[in-house]
């Protein structure tokens, strides 16, 4: 019989690579695990070349530390095909242990094919080397043999199963487990040669023509060690990627739940908003009108509150502010409803079994208010001022109860303050004030009695010119310049807001159209559009039209859209707004943080742009709360890739904590007031000259 020898250098090395290769197959388990879709299969295809690269390499590495008296060389073909064997059983071991249980038949089952698998490739490796007379093979080594595979793969499938979740240190219970399966394959593959009997005469009759050990057992080493250290490498990186995505996708969840919350309650107080309010009384109305019953809005105003805001400051009309909302949330049900929805202003919603029920109520409330506070050790006298709209009766709808509840409180306040009014229709004096006003709005169009002031935009960093917001304005030809806020709600009501719009759309493209002649090329001009007109059917129409018509190219015009508009009916607002951003159109949020979002439906908005709103930046520096959401929404744009503007800009240190935060562009009174389209060119040129200077 030839007698072999081995290289205890390579055989150190082949069981270096077992437990490289164990600890790898390890790690991927854990990768597959946690992938999903796709990504399963391109982590078991590479995964199982990897693995299958290094436990084929621990065998040949082995079988280049085996020497015998004669020289020896390796088919090429059979080589191959023991490394085909060697990916095929990594592949199912890896398929194995992703599913989501493996019982113990399945556990027996997987591994007699692994272990079937794993000798198939030694012997197969040693097949290679097409030994004349062949092998002769100790019966029980060769039986060892296979039993050791069978039950090193039914180890390593229990184990991988087992540590394939993402724990407290897995990876040195890993590192722990790769040693043991090392040793486990290294043993089997041993036992296997030493079964191998070469009787004496015996010659390699691959020795001249297949793979010699000249410098090969390097070469196997060197690229074995490059494809593990890559599939590992790729798997851990890839696994903190994961980690990190998961940690920023929990931060947008909280982000979302703060913002929500923001989004529903005052600040101040913690009562509902306006926003809420509405909900809750649409919920009300919907409840009478299928159960019956009848509930009452009670308009609060306190008052003697600006004296005591004035004499003794914010701060103190602050801390009353709350107390008195302590004080009447104390006296309500539990299914009742008190909301803050201004200033010092309070609505209570309170279910009724009869109209007249809601005289004490209002008279308790009264009551309450009437009583002393004590504020930082100021004792504190105010009176309240109430306005009782019942439902039904008093109203249709949310806004039109609100308004009516306060008519009647302003009756309340005419009476003396102090006391409460029921609503009466005789209250509604404006009626007619609004009819005129409707009147002129009507002729202002025909007789283009509007007109736009434009407000510089900045770029945060450098202070450069990057646009303007079309503002729009109403020359009335007896009240003079009328802002937005005195007509765009009668407009919304009436529809007028839809001409209105087009004719604003159109004048801002014709201006910026001029100013992208004199060279500002790089300029945006945003236009506001109504909650009313972006429901149009024909806005799409009416801004490719208006683009069209002035030769201006898409993305110098930006729209902006409010938050509460965009998520009101958000699939339908998806629609629209991919349509406008197919155009080229850029997309602005407005008045973000103030309305109520979706996470889920704002990253799938194709929006370019978040708007901080005015109310959130006016108390940067004296209100921490509202510090954190304008870095809560700057984070929260970032992470979603959206261009940030800040409006309502006044004072410098709002200027350094924005552009510190990371916005992109600013816009306020500190930075430039709205003006006319002559006066803005010269004031930005009157900028650069100083500027140049």
């Amino acid at each position: 019989m030839l007698i072999g020898s081995y290289s205890f250098t390579l055989v150190f090395i082949s069981l270096c690579v077992a437990i490289l290769a164990s600890y790898t197959a390890l790690d991927l388990t854990g990768r597959i695990a946690t992938a999903k879709g796709r990504a399963v299969h391109l982590w078991t295809a590479g995964g199982a070349f990897a693995m299958g690269v290094g436990v084929w390499s621990m065998h040949f590495i082995g079988m280049l530390a085996f020497k015998l008296p004669i020289n020896l060389g390796y088919d090429i073909p059979i080589t191959a095909l023991s490394l085909l064997i060697a990916v095929l059983s990594c592949g199912f071991a890896l398929w194995l242990v992703s599913q989501p249980k493996l019982p113990a038949w399945q556990l027996a089952f997987g591994a007699l094919i692994m272990g079937a698998g794993i000798s198939a490739m030694h012997y197969t490796g040693m097949a290679a080397m097409r030994m004349q007379p062949g092998i002769d093979y100790d019966p029980t080594l060769f039986g060892a043999s296979l039993l050791i595979a069978v039950g090193a793969s039914a180890a390593a499938l229990w184990i991988a199963f087992r540590l394939r979740q993402q724990s407290p240190y897995v990876r040195l219970f890993r590192a722990g487990a790769a040693i043991v399966m090392g040793i486990a394959i290294v043993g089997m593959h041993y036992t296997g040669m030493a079964a191998a009997r070469f009787p004496d005469g015996s010659f390699c009759g691959a020795a001249l023509s297949g793979l010699n050990g000249n410098g090969l057992d390097n070469l196997v080493l060197i690229t074995t060690l490059a494809v593990l250290t890559i599939a590992l490498l790729t798997s851990i990186l890839d696994a903190r990627l994961e980690a990190r995505t998961a940690d920023l996708a929990h931060s947008l969840t909280v982000a979302n739940r703060e913002l929500t919350q923001l989004a529903l309650h005052d600040t101040l107080t913690g009562l509902p908003n306006r926003m809420l309010l509405d909900d809750r009384i649409n919920q009300a109305m919907k409840k009478v009108n299928e159960q019956g019953g009848c509930f009452a809005l009670m308009f609060i105003d306190l008052d003697g509150f600006k004296p005591v805001n004035d004499a003794f400051g914010h701060h103190m009309g602050d801390q009353l502010l709350r107390e008195v909302a302590v004080r009447l949330r104390e006296d309500l049900r539990s299914l009742d409803t008190l909301a803050r929805i201004g200033g010092d202003e309070f609505v209570l919603l309170v279910r009724l079994s009869e109209p007249d029920d809601a005289l004490g109520l209002a008279a308790r409330q009264v009551g309450l208010i009437a009583q002393s506070f004590r504020v930082a050790e100021h004792e504190l006298q105010i009176s309240a001022s109430v306005g009782i709209a019942v439902y039904p009766g008093n109203g249709q709808n949310a806004q039109e109860l609100l308004m009516n509840a306060d008519a009647a409180m302003y009756h309340a306040k005419g009476g003396g303050k102090n006391g409460y009014s029921f609503f009466d229709a005789s209250m509604n004096s404006n009626a007619r004030k609004q009819l005129q006003l409707l009147q002129d709005l009507r002729a202002a169009l025909e007789h283009n009695q509007f007109s736009l002031h434009y407000q510089p935009k900045f770029h945060a960093a450098d202070g450069h010119p990057v646009g303007a917001e079309a503002l729009l304005r109403w020359e009335h030809p007896l009240h003079g310049m009328l802002m937005p806020d005195k007509f765009i709600d009668l407009a919304e009501k009436t529809g007028l807001i839809i001409p209105i719009g087009e004719w604003v759309l159109n004048e801002a493209c014709r201006q910026m159209r001029e100013w992208y002649v004199l060279g500002y090329t790089d300029w945006r001009i945003a236009v506001n559009l109504s909650a009313l007109q972006f429901c149009h059917t024909g806005l799409v129409r009416s801004v490719a039209k208006a683009l069209a018509m002035h030769h201006l190219p898409a993305n110098s015009l930006t729209l902006e859209i409010t938050e509460t508009t965009a998520m009101s009916d958000a699939d339908a607002s998806m629609t629209v707004l991919q349509e406008l951003s197919d155009m080229g159109v850029d997309l602005s949020i407005d008045d973000f943080g103030t309305g109520y979002s979706s996470l889920m439906y704002l990253k799938r908005l194709p929006a370019n742009e978040l708007k901080i709103d005015r109310g959130f930046v006016r108390d940067l520096e004296h209100d921490s709360d509202d510090a954190a959401i304008v870095s809560a929404i700057v984070a929260l744009g970032q992470a979603l890739g959206l261009r940030i503007v800040a409006e309502g800009v006044e004072t410098g240190v709002q200027q350094d904590f924005l552009t510190q935060l990371g916005c992109d562009s600013l816009q306020g009174y500190l930075l430039g007031h709205p003006m006319p389209a002559d006066r803005f060119l010269q004031d930005i040129e009157r900028g650069k000259q100083l500027a140049a200077s």
